[in-house]
């Protein structure tokens, strides 16, 4: 399937129930896709070089999942080819007393990378319609009553459209990606983090009680994707069930989106440019 088949962008609305979470058909080429991801990510990488020295624009990715889905270790084997440097990762956890107390896009805003770098969120700014939606969290805000109507989710999806928007028109590309894991292969990757010593340190047991809430969270994606897509900011839902698959979509949407940034390497400074005999000779005569 061409990566356009996962993109949502305001066009069509999203339904969970029946999309693909494992590679499907595809699995019969995994040595050719395995071998094109490994591609993909090097071209990725020429192109953030021209990202980072232009400085033009910024390109946010945002991952979004359920637990065990797979995030850090798409993270590791997708961008860990790229320039560290003009590369910046931040995980969100559970909101603090200190950013519960500001505007929930507060400690976002704070993250985005500066125009020429690529930033990685590891859950993001949708955790607050998300996770926040399933467990009636924003009852226990500190907000004034007309902040905690009932079009509460209603209103901060608008919020999110216009934010990402305002980025977009400000030189910062916001690109949203939901990793579809199956219930079926989220059981056996928690069974693992049970079995193997090196895998204790991934496992909670509050997971299961998330688990318990599969088709409330079903629901919460749903609406957050079908009312936030836009085609400045689309979202990828991407098939999780087999990582090397999940993998080389990444790198697909990684490459087209940088391509279609099409960032160039700047012009030589005139003033640089016209002292350039001067040093050209004083190197010649070492």
């Amino acid at each position: 399937m061409p990566i356009k088949d996962f993109c949502y962008d305001g066009t069509r609305q999203l339904k969970l129930a029946g999309l693909p979470t494992d590679a499907g058909e595809a699995r019969d080429k995994k040595a050719e896709l395995v071998k094109q991801t490994e591609a993909n990510i090097e071209r990725a990488a020429q192109l953030q070089e021209k990202l980072y020295a232009a400085g033009q624009e910024a390109l946010v990715i945002a991952l979004q999942a359920r637990d065990a889905a797979g995030k850090d270790s798409l993270i590791k084997k997708v961008f860990s080819g790229l320039n560290p440097a003009a590369l910046e990762v931040h995980s969100f956890k559970v909101p603090s007393s200190t950013e519960l107390s500001h505007d929930y896009l507060w400690r976002i805003n704070a993250a985005l990378p500066p125009r020429g770098k690529i930033g990685l969120f590891n859950r993001s700014h949708y955790e607050d319609v998300l996770a926040v939606r399933v467990h009636h969290l924003e009852k226990t805000y500190r907000l004034a009553p007309r902040c905690l109507t009932d079009d509460f989710f209603t209103r901060r999806f608008r919020q999110l459209r216009h934010w990402e928007s305002y980025l977009y028109e400000n030189g910062i590309r916001m690109v949203k990606v939901f990793l579809n894991v199956s219930q079926e292969t989220q059981r056996d990757r928690f069974l693992d983090r049970i079995a193997l010593d090196e895998k204790h340190w991934k496992l909670s047991t509050g997971d299961m009680k998330e688990r318990a809430l599969w088709a409330e969270y079903d629901a919460a994606y749903e609406d957050c994707i079908n009312e936030t897509a836009t085609p400045e900011a689309p979202w990828y839902v991407l098939p999780a069930d087999t990582k090397w698959y999940t993998r080389y979509l990444m790198s697909e949407i990684l490459v087209r989106t940088l391509e279609e940034m099409n960032p160039e390497y700047p012009p030589m400074d005139p003033q640089e440019a016209a002292r350039l005999p001067q040093v050209m000779a004083a190197l010649d005569g070492e």
